[in-house]
């Protein structure tokens, strides 16, 4: 498990084939420190397991599906990744609970920059901004960011100068693509509202009161 704040950010240094999927080689700086073949980094918000580790470059094996559902194969040799180490259980939880399972992607589509701060538009799909409400939690490419506003096209988050200079958004520009982790605990709810609705039914008052809400 992660929390969405950001440790280092580290730069791809080499991606190759390897089977159905590929092996990206990245510079984790100074988390390479302690780490070991097997441990878990979020990169982009994406959870991959160190395969192999040479200096401070580790490999990870990426799957087809990672790569189908994630940005990690839009990756490019010199490309820069946010960083995260998974939680040690002592760890303090300084954004919200992030597993590093990326539900989906969206896109840039308007960048505000007020001075130092920033606003930042994303345009995504149905599914993933009904897994969203205003002021809730979100992972944009494994940063912890609270979402501004929320309408039927997209999302905003509102950017500190802290979030804009040491995590890979800082450079990012209209258009680009990045990865989405829903909120655990709205999914969690969602799910389970959905059940007591039923598939034709949908949620009512009198439902929930006679499940006891």
């Amino acid at each position: 498990m992660f929390t969405g704040i950001i440790e280092a950010v580290g730069t791809v240094r080499s991606i190759r084939s390897a089977g159905g999927g590929k092996v990206v080689g990245i510079d984790l700086g100074p988390l390479a420190q302690g780490a070991g073949t097997g441990n878990s980094i979020a990169v982009n918000g994406v959870c991959l397991t160190i395969s192999r580790l040479s200096g401070s470059v580790a490999d990870f094996d990426v799957s087809a599906e990672t790569l189908a559902r994630s940005t990690i194969g839009r990756l490019w040799a010199g490309a820069v990744v946010n960083l995260e180490r998974a939680m040690a259980a002592d760890g303090r939880f300084g954004g919200h609970m992030v597993l590093g399972h990326v539900d989906g992607t969206a896109r840039v589509e308007a960048i505000d920059r007020r001075g130092d701060f920033c606003e930042m538009r994303f345009a995504a799909a149905a599914e993933l901004l009904d897994e969203m409400v205003a002021k809730g939690s979100v992972a944009v490419d494994g940063i912890s960011l609270t979402i501004a506003s929320l309408d039927e096209k997209g999302f905003s988050i509102a950017l500190i100068p802290t979030t804009l200079r040491e995590t890979a958004l800082g450079t990012a520009k209209v258009g680009d693509v990045v990865n989405i982790e829903t909120d655990m605990l709205i999914k969690a709810v969602r799910k389970y509202l959905g059940k007591i609705a039923g598939p034709r039914q949908g949620l009512t008052i009198e439902k929930l009161r006679e499940c006891g809400f």
